[in-house]
């Protein structure tokens, strides 16, 4: 079961999934935390450049994202999910539509192309969107990296664009006021998980290229 979390930054993502982790090991499942960019050698030094460089031209930008998610799902993604874990993951392909085509401005047509090549046509079985508005969520940051110091107009256009994106695919979205506190966050991204995982049957999730 391939579930993802996506949403503007400071919606507390990394503390969500970290719990969701736990509890669904305490329910005995086999559960494999993971985030984009940066998992393995290779996404960590990616992860290094993308988010503590200089300035990066909007298409390099992209690419780098896409070089880290073939590997991530390559040496990562499938095999996990072969071993049929749950794989909770902290960003994925449409953050790349959201920040590179509605924030930085790229075709969008373009970089989906990219983008389905990039993962091979593995898609999350759920995707999990913590919406909060991009003032607060910037607030609640400690330390910023080269994203989080982006102009605010950015962050807005990150917030539209990941419900413009829960919006085109209704069924595999599900939108949660990250407003809300910790305890009750959890508690609904765990509801719809849970709700997920009683279909668990499910094939893993492909859409070969052709």
């Amino acid at each position: 079961m391939f579930i993802t979390f996506e949403g503007p930054e400071g919606g507390g993502k990394s503390t969500i999934i970290q719990r969701i982790g736990d509890r669904l090991r305490g329910e005995g499942r086999d559960v494999l935390v993971t985030r984009e960019p940066g998992s393995g050698t290779v996404g960590a030094k990616i992860r290094e450049i993308l988010l503590h460089s200089e300035a990066i031209d909007s298409r390099c930008e992209l690419f780098m994202f896409l070089a880290d998610r073939a590997n991530h799902v390559t040496t990562v993604l499938r095999p996990a999910l072969e071993a049929k874990k749950v794989v909770l993951c902290d960003r994925y392909s449409d953050s790349t539509v959201v920040y590179q085509a509605h924030a930085r401005g790229l075709d969008p047509i373009g970089v989906r192309e990219l983008n389905a090549y990039a993962t091979d046509g593995l898609t999350p079985t759920l995707t999990v969107l913590l919406d909060l508005d991009p003032e607060i969520g910037l607030k609640r940051l400690t330390t910023k990296d080269r994203l989080d110091d982006e102009p605010i107009m950015f962050h807005r256009r990150v917030r539209e664009g990941f419900l413009i994106e829960a919006k085109r695919d209704p069924n595999r979205w599900r939108i949660v006021d990250a407003t809300k506190t910790v305890d009750q966050v959890e508690f609904l991204c765990y509801a719809y998980i849970k709700e997920i995982l009683s279909h668990e049957q499910d094939p893993l999730p492909f859409e070969g290229l052709g």
